[in-house]
């Protein structure tokens, strides 16, 4: 196990490598920041000495060496928006889309799991067929039109829920809800195969063969052996709702990393652009690579080598 997780942690430096390789040209790509910092009539040597300061006035391939030197320093620059270290402005905005995240999971899970419980064994029903129906309409939907028709029902409409911000549980359900829905309609519907299967096998016809109840023999035998493929899919779908959170907190106005990067993007600040995306992908490999090693709890016939 420890060969494995040194081995996986190595490839996971060139990952970010490669991540924090990309997103610096492309970023190169939106335009030029100083067109945006400096007032339209700045003279071309307040440009110039901006520029300097700034040290863009070097080649991009130096100021590529400059800032994987920084980076492989842990140093994620200064953003030129707000003139701080970017480490700590993501770092302020980190809570607020670990909470959103977390709650959009908690939420995916607490609707998904008994709605595939009631599908699998209500199988040909016509429960099963309007549950799997209700998760293909919400997974063919945007999550950002979801959230938008959110908004304009339970918030503007209706008046039961803030239409944007931070605070109690009020502010945190509606931007939960619309970013749960796609790892609902995942979870659902893998989960709902993988229970079919189980139902089926002779593991679980010997169970109930012994008298057990219907809840001991979904719960201790069917419901575990299904583990796998959740655990794996909620490890995947972590940086998606990460990811996705970017539209989500615009949406809903959250002030997490995902606002936060829409902002910098806007404003071509090219450090917090950087730093954003780079912890964001670190967090993604580390959550697979702790997925990979709750297999062997979950499954203690996976050995890795």
């Amino acid at each position: 196990m420890l060969s494995y997780v040194l081995r996986r942690c190595f490839y996971a430096v060139f990952v970010l490598f490669g991540v924090a390789t990309v997103v610096f040209f492309i970023t190169r790509l939106t335009g030029d920041p100083l067109s945006i910092m400096l007032p339209p009539d700045a003279t071309p040597e307040q440009e110039q000495v901006l520029r300097r300061a700034l040290g863009m006035d070097r080649s991009l391939i130096e100021q590529y060496g400059v800032y994987l030197i920084n980076l492989l320093q842990l140093d994620l620059g200064v953003s030129l928006r707000y003139d701080e270290p970017t480490f700590r402005l993501i770092l302020e905005r980190m809570p607020a889309t670990i909470q959103l995240a977390g709650a959009a999971m908690i939420f995916s899970l607490i609707v998904a799991i008994p709605a595939d419980i009631i599908a699998a064994i209500k199988r040909g029903s016509l429960i099963e067929k309007a549950i799997m129906s209700f998760v293909v309409l919400v997974q063919s939907v945007p999550v950002f039109w979801v959230g938008m028709v959110m908004v304009l029902l339970f918030a503007v409409n209706l008046k039961l829920f803030p239409t944007g911000g931070i605070g109690g549980f009020n502010h945190l359900l509606l931007p939960a809800v619309a970013l749960g829905t796609h790892l609902l309609a995942l979870v659902t519907r893998l989960l709902r195969s993988s229970l079919i299967d189980a139902l089926s096998s002779d593991y679980v016809r010997t169970a109930r063969s012994k008298g057990l109840p219907s809840r001991v023999v979904i719960a201790k035998h069917a419901f575990r052996n299904c583990l796998l493929p959740i655990v794996t899919i909620v490890g995947l779908e972590i940086g998606a709702l990460l990811g996705g959170s970017v539209v989500t907190e615009t949406v809903f106005a959250w002030p997490g990393v995902g606002q936060l990067l829409i902002q910098s993007i806007y404003n071509r600040d090219y450090p917090l652009v950087q730093g954003a995306i780079i912890i964001l992908a670190g967090i993604f490999v580390l959550v697979n690579l702790l997925v990979d090693i709750c297999y062997v709890f979950i499954d203690p016939r996976i050995q890795y080598k």
